[in-house]
């Protein structure tokens, strides 16, 4: 089973049922990975992939310690002895560090995963900022604000998103140049 399948298979039985408002915004990030996935050398392809379905089961109700998704999830996936690049991919997923400061658990994160600057981290990024929670595709900036509206003016996801857009921008120009040169 390659790394993509068994992530999918990981993941569907944690979000599908309890979160299907989550689980559709997961699918339909995984298709958008595996769309733009060639804009990756061969052996990053399948990471990206896995990335795609698992950035979100930190969320799956069966993992929640902390209360931070990305942190979350990427512990359990290493207790599940899960590629070490793809849980760190997890763990740092779009800015995934500044929310954390935003918690006071960027120590936590930093010291147990290292957060990694790349093609694959930026299209996970890509794929994650520009896809709504019921699964559509965004414009980041709209996804962006769609995100601050949800959550509400003043508060702390409010604040990681107004701390994180530069990056978050950044990452998908990058991934939509990549993308260009196809």
């Amino acid at each position: 089973m390659d790394l993509g399948d068994r992530a999918q298979n990981l993941v569907m039985p944690l979000l599908a049922g309890p979160l299907p408002r989550r689980w559709s915004h997961v699918r339909a990030v995984a298709t958008k990975a595996s769309a733009i996935a060639e804009v990756l050398p061969e052996q990053d392809r399948s990471v990206l992939i896995a990335a795609a379905w698992l950035h979100d089961i930190g969320y799956a109700p069966t993992l929640v310690d902390t209360g931070f998704h990305p942190l979350d999830g990427a512990r359990w996936l290493r207790s599940e002895g899960f590629d070490e690049r793809v849980i760190c991919l997890v763990a740092h997923h779009t800015c995934a560090l500044l929310e954390a400061e935003e918690r006071g658990l960027a120590r936590e994160l930093s010291e147990e995963f290292r957060q990694e600057e790349s093609a694959t981290a930026d299209a996970l990024w890509y794929c994650d900022a520009t896809t709504g929670p019921d699964g559509q595709d965004f414009d980041v900036l709209d996804r962006l604000e769609e995100i601050r509206t949800r959550y509400g003016p003043g508060t702390l996801i409010a604040r990681f998103i107004d701390r994180a857009q530069p990056e978050i921008i950044a990452a998908v120009e990058r991934t939509t140049t990549r993308l260009a040169r196809l």
